[in-house]
């Protein structure tokens, strides 16, 4: 179950999210919500806990994980730019796996 909530993870929040919604979650927090909504509606498939938490602690770290990338990268501190990145994503991740009791898929709970 969690290489399927890694795979999801991936899915939602890299092949689903556009070039605008990349661009501009930085900046707008309607492009930002916009991401989530994107991001949040197949997690729905594990259930709507799991999806309502992940949605809203994802909207929190990318608030400030989008902001902070934008920055650096604006100052072309590649280095931090990606530990900024490696940590966004490993908060997620420690989310995902955190929350995987509130799944109710396919006979989980």
């Amino acid at each position: 179950m969690i290489f399927l909530v890694i795979w999801a993870h991936f899915f939602c929040d890299f092949v689903l999210q556009s070039d605008k919604m990349a661009r501009g979650k930085s900046k707008s927090n309607k492009w930002l919500a916009i991401h989530i909504a994107v991001y949040t509606a197949p997690l729905m498939l594990f259930g709507w806990q799991f999806a309502l938490v992940n949605g809203a602690t994802h909207f929190v770290v990318d608030y400030f994980s989008s902001r902070a990338s934008s920055y650096l990268w604006a100052k072309r501190d590649a280095h931090n730019f990606f530990v900024v990145i490696g940590a966004d994503q490993a908060i997620h991740l420690s989310i995902l796996v955190a929350t995987m009791p509130l799944i109710t898929f396919w006979g989980f709970q």
